[in-house]
């Protein structure tokens, strides 16, 4: 039986083209009623697919006319039928984010990479640190912190000296960003059932943001971050070339 596939692309020429060929040779319908979505960019590209698509049955398989592509296949107009029908399926859950800003007003957002505060002006952020109800760091003098997931380990988590999780790992990688105090505090593991709560020490003078895979929300004084497990992104790799081989590959160059 043919498979339905909907092509989607990001606003780059390269990608657009892409797409242009490929629904010239395979057809192309809406992602409602696609069997399997081909998303054609980067990786942020990629996540912005999945989540436009999280209440679809189709998986998604991506193909690189980004830069980076840590969760795209190669691309190329030939053959692709054949890739889809022995393509690998990964399921990975996202993380949920509930950010209270000073205005009283309750942002949630979900995060496939990562969860992270930064600060908003030019003073450090001052945070302090809940895991499931505890006191675990009264206070992390610190340019942000950020929760990641497993796939988003080796993304913005990695690029701030966190560790690279691998996949299906029951831990997230609570790591902070270019932190002052404690000088010494690299970050921690934590179950993926824990519930992580950020808060904000002095947010009228040391503001702070919150981001959710680049979905922001500014002027935050707490934020409370959990696996969502309800929800699962399914993304479909090539043989051979899933997320546990790449990021094993990541801690060997």
């Amino acid at each position: 039986m043919a498979q339905r596939i909907a092509f989607l692309a990001s606003d780059a020429p390269v990608a657009q083209t892409a797409r242009a060929a490929l629904v010239g040779r395979y057809d192309d319908c809406p992602p409602e009623n696609a069997d399997v979505i081909v998303a054609l960019g980067g990786d942020g590209f990629m996540l912005q697919t999945l989540h436009a698509t999280q209440d679809l049955n189709a998986p998604v398989y991506g193909m690189n006319r980004g830069t980076v592509g840590f969760l795209m296949n190669e691309y190329a107009e030939t053959d692709l039928l054949n890739r889809l029908m022995i393509a690998e399926e990964e399921v990975i859950n996202p993380l949920s984010m509930r950010a209270t800003t000073a205005d009283g007003k309750v942002h949630e957002a979900l995060a496939i990479n990562e969860v992270s505060m930064l600060r908003q002006g030019p003073q450090a952020a001052k945070l302090r640190i809940w895991i499931d109800e505890r006191l675990r760091l009264d206070e992390l003098v610190c340019d942000g912190a950020l929760l990641a997931t497993p796939a988003g380990s080796t993304a913005y988590n990695y690029s701030a000296h966190g560790p690279i999780l691998p996949i299906g790992s029951d831990v997230l990688a609570l790591t902070a960003i270019a932190p002052f105090r404690p000088r010494r505090w690299r970050g921690a593991l934590v179950r993926k059932e824990s519930v992580v709560r950020l808060e904000v020490m002095n947010p009228e003078k040391r503001p702070v943001m919150a981001d959710a895979d680049s979905r922001s929300v500014r002027d935050v004084i707490s934020v409370e971050i959990r696996s969502e497990p309800a929800v699962g992104h399914r993304i479909l790799f090539d043989p051979g070339h899933g997320l546990e081989e790449r990021l094993i590959r990541e801690q060997f160059v």
